[in-house]
């Protein structure tokens, strides 16, 4: 008797397996497809794991179609999600070939211009500074920075135009 229970309990398995592949495979890997971002790897993963699941779990799962569905889609949305947080837990690990040759940024150069670039703005007239603070760190253009200096539009370009050629000239003589 305990033989014929195990031939028949194989054989719900058998039917079970053929259902859920026959039925269900599809559906399942388009619909974890989307979840995954569309990683086609990650998403045959996900449906194996989850028809393994109902493999395991096959003497509690009820046999109707429309349960079988809403269960495989609950395992598998279930299964991507602990894959998103485990990803998001643990930031991606990245071999470093050679730890001898580990370079790190070089700002010298970017630092030395910051530096001679105040030096030579210390250095200019106070209309040819307030000028370039108008225009190019308040971001205003050449007529609101006109009227806010009080001067024509043409002054200002001609206070801009002095104080760039000294900063470019001096940024050319240093380097």
């Amino acid at each position: 008797m305990a033989d014929q229970g195990k031939v028949a309990q194989a054989h719900q398995d058998e039917e079970l397996l053929t259902l859920l592949y026959g039925q269900f495979q599809r559906m399942l890997f388009s619909q974890v497809l989307c979840l995954t971002n569309y990683d086609r790897q990650w998403t045959e993963d996900v449906v194996q794991e989850t028809l393994i699941r109902a493999w395991q779990n096959s003497e509690h799962l009820v046999r109707e179609p429309g349960m079988l569905r809403g269960w495989l889609c609950t395992v598998a949305r279930r299964i991507v999600i602990d894959g998103w947080r485990s990803r998001q837990a643990r930031p991606q690990e990245v071999e470093l070939l050679r730890p001898d040759i580990a370079e790190s940024p070089d700002d010298t150069e970017q630092t030395l211009s910051v530096m001679v670039i105040t030096d030579v703005v210390r250095q200019l007239s106070d209309e040819h500074r307030s000028a370039i603070y108008e225009t190019y760190v308040l971001g205003r253009t050449v007529k609101e920075a006109a009227i806010v200096l009080g001067v024509p539009e043409g002054t200002v370009k001609s206070r801009l135009y002095k104080a760039m050629h000294t900063i470019r000239r001096a940024l050319q003589d240093r380097s």
